[in-house]
């Protein structure tokens, strides 16, 4: 049995030196593989150790000034967690949910709002902000799941499969007509984003022994950006934008301004994630993709409110779909694919199907003996 996997030959037109640095450091062999363990160890006890204060020390304080400085070194503590990974995939999703989501609900903990409260048990505090999910409170635990129609797991394996063979047809992105590129970007983060945040949902759903809202709720039915981004796409992030961003703003200046500011925020935070993608400084086009998308989704409501013609739902779904993948090619996915790292992506990608599949078989072949 092979103690590494070969980068290279799984994806010969990335470079030798992105694939000798996803070989060496990264999920492409056994040496990166208990790097990355090692990391994720680390990382889980850090943060849980930094949580674990933040619920002793909020106890004792007052919403305000005095719970936002005793949460100051926590704060400051996250955003350095991520660098403990050299996998691109495991330092952004590390970052996605530890320095934006976890933030943010420790923000909302300082002003005494949130998901989290220091009279939470300690295990479902540290799940609750450490991890992408938020407990149904119990009227919604009353109703049917939303997440049902998409989160069977016959809908993830699915979804899992479908993951895979967008991974191995990679290589014949560039033969593809300039139509369907971005579908197909589009497509690859989607599932790949919605299979981790499942992942996440599974830990924190054993641990917790609760029911979860959902992350996602099939945003390719969307028929206008307000549904796409508000009530399908990455639920998790508008969980914590309106709260924190949206409501105060709308409070002073009115809806429209709150769109717009949670949009911005939006695109700010994205920079961040896309810097522990690159390890560069941002170039504001992601930024510029949700400012696009928040007065997108304000002339949206104003249309409605005028009472103007609106197209059928099936052609209102293209449009919006269409404008989603088209303007995410333009700005969202343009940092990473200038940088070449959009290949080193797909090589750890690779790597971590080629360990999946190697596994499988061994445990075939044990099951088998036995």
């Amino acid at each position: 049995m092979a103690s590494s996997i070969d980068i290279a030959r799984l994806h010969p037109d990335l470079d030798q030196p992105a694939a000798a640095a996803v070989n060496e450091r990264g999920l492409g062999g056994k040496a990166g593989m208990a790097s990355e363990l090692a990391g994720l160890a680390v990382v889980s006890v850090a943060a849980a150790g930094a949580l674990s204060y933040a619920r002793l020390a909020t106890a004792r304080l007052s919403p305000g000034i005095p719970r936002l400085a005793a949460l100051l070194p926590v704060l400051l503590l996250l955003p350095a967690l991520p660098f403990a990974f050299a996998s691109i995939h495991l330092r952004t999703i590390s970052a996605f949910f530890l320095v934006w989501l976890c933030g943010f609900k420790l923000l909302l903990l300082a002003a005494g709002h949130g998901p989290l409260h220091p009279a939470l048990p300690l295990v479902r505090f540290v799940a609750c902000a450490a991890l992408p999910v938020k407990v149904r409170d119990e009227k919604q635990q009353q109703q049917p799941s939303r997440a049902l129609p998409s989160g069977s797991l016959l809908s993830y394996a699915a979804k899992a499969a479908l993951f895979a063979a967008l991974v191995s047809a990679r290589c014949y992105r560039e033969r593809m007509p300039p139509y369907a590129v971005p579908v197909f970007d589009g497509t690859h983060v989607y599932l790949m984003l919605e299979l981790f945040l499942a992942s996440a949902a599974a830990l924190a759903r054993a641990l917790l022994g609760a029911e979860l809202e959902p992350q996602f709720d099939r945003p390719y039915l969307a028929s206008s950006f307000g549904d796409f981004w508000g009530r399908r796409w990455n639920l998790m992030v508008p969980g914590v934008l309106r709260p924190c961003v949206y409501r105060p703003v709308r409070a002073r200046l009115g809806a429209a301004a709150g769109v717009l500011a949670a949009f911005l925020v939006s695109g700010a935070m994205h920079e961040v994630m896309f810097y522990y993608i690159t390890l560069e400084a941002g170039t504001g086009e992601v930024t510029a993709f949700f400012a696009l998308h928040g007065a997108c989704v304000v002339a949206e409501r104003r249309w409605r409110g005028s009472g103007l013609w609106r197209p059928p739902r099936p052609v209102a779904t293209a449009l919006t779909l269409a404008f989603v993948t088209g303007t995410g090619s333009w700005l969202f996915f343009a940092p990473v694919i200038r940088s070449g790292l959009d290949k080193a992506i797909i090589a750890e990608c690779e790597g971590m199907l080629a360990l999946l599949e190697r596994a499988g078989r061994n445990l075939a072949a044990t099951a088998h003996l036995a």
